[in-house]
């Protein structure tokens, strides 16, 4: 596997996150989408921090805020934030069975679900109701599946 094809596998993996989160769904099924673009993120920031970082979820965060119609950067700073805590903590993390794994994937979705709220407060946007938060638990659920399917292109990463 050549670093043109990991670059790829990252690129592509991101992009399917991007259009997941983008695809329309029923009425009922919006609020439970799993929080593809952030999922993606945690994932290739456990797998490979030295190379995915802050910046990356910054980018990711404003192309969901010109892409969705919400405020430039509430995406942006609660990707960051989520990234920001991933990275530092990655170590342990990674050292987690999958389940423990899933918990911290969980908080961490709880954390970028915050700070956006955070943001949507100090504009005096109107606070969402308990949905808002039924993504997270389909992220907390999907995870496990989300890190098998992910291993085998992080393989031939170096160092891991």
């Amino acid at each position: 596997m050549t670093a043109t094809f990991r670059a790829w596998a990252f690129f592509l993996s991101l992009g399917l996150a991007f259009l997941l989160t983008l695809l329309p769904l029923p009425g009922w099924a919006v609020e439970l989408r799993p929080p593809w673009v952030a999922l993606t993120l945690i994932y290739w920031l456990l797998a490979t921090p030295e190379r995915v970082g802050v910046f990356w979820a910054w980018a990711m965060g404003l192309l969901l805020d010109v892409a969705i119609g919400t405020t430039l950067g509430q995406h942006a700073l609660s990707l960051a934030v989520m990234a920001w805590v991933a990275v530092s903590l990655h170590r342990r993390l990674r050292l987690f069975p999958l389940f423990q794994q899933a918990l911290a994937v969980w908080l961490l979705l709880l954390l970028e679900r915050l700070v956006s709220l955070w943001v949507m407060g100090a504009l005096g946007q109107p606070t969402p109701g308990l949905p808002y938060w039924w993504s997270t638990l389909t992220g907390l659920l999907v995870w496990p599946l989300f890190a098998l399917l992910g291993r085998d292109p992080r393989r031939g990463w170096p160092g891991l």
